[in-house]
């Protein structure tokens, strides 16, 4: 099936974006990725200066979207993330939304804290949506936290955002969580660029996540 997004051949072949990485999140209808409803994804770009090892937020590169839904999520989904009835219903078109994520990601790796979660269920709604798939790859920080602080007793995200006194404006509200889950990739950059010259290396000591000793 030939892709929908205007000049995704040509997009497909640039090389990756190390030194500008996003940060996403989601909202969704439920917790099953192979079944439930993508509602929002945010986004946030960071930079990455590899010859100083510095790692910043750019807020004024930032992504959000409601998508459209021909029937809303659930009373008690709502509540959860606060995205109401009239909202999902007047919001953007699949298609259009997906194209427009698919334009903010450009080259540059995604990053997700339980980034298998948001991997699948964005990567399932590109395919029904545009016919392809993203070619971006997918980091997930929580691996970074386990391998950089072994001895810390979190798994959550609310945990870990506990133990580095990290507040969040409103959990569960993808632009916040976004936010606040960059905060914590800023946190645990020192052992991280300690370690890592490249995005390569990066990769590689969050894979060793599956041989830490988790506390």
């Amino acid at each position: 099936m030939t892709a929908s997004v205007p000049g995704w051949p040509w997009w497909r072949r640039r090389v990756m974006d190390e030194a500008r990485w996003v940060m996403v999140d989601v909202e969704t209808s439920g917790l099953d990725a192979a079944r439930d409803r993508l509602l929002a994804v945010a986004a946030i770009a960071l930079r990455v200066d590899w010859q100083d090892r510095r790692l910043e937020v750019v807020i004024g590169d930032s992504f959000e979207v409601v998508l459209r839904q021909d029937e809303p999520s659930t009373r008690d989904n709502i509540l959860l993330h606060g995205i109401g009835v009239q909202r999902q219903q007047e919001g953007v078109p699949a298609r259009e939304a997906l194209e427009a994520f698919a334009r903010f990601a450009g080259h540059s790796p995604l990053l997700a804290f339980h980034a298998a979660f948001d991997q699948m269920l964005i990567g399932r709604h590109v395919r029904m949506a545009l016919g392809t798939k993203l070619p971006n790859q997918w980091l997930d920080i929580e691996q970074l936290c386990g391998v950089t602080h072994p001895h810390v007793r979190a798994r959550s995200l609310d945990e870990w955002l506990a133990h580095f006194g990290i507040r969040c404006a409103a959990r569960h509200q993808a632009a916040a969580d976004t936010l606040a889950e960059c905060e914590l990739l800023l946190r645990i950059w020192p052992q991280v660029a300690a370690e890592c010259s490249g995005w390569r290396d990066v990769r590689q000591l969050a894979s060793r996540h599956r041989w830490v000793r988790r506390a």
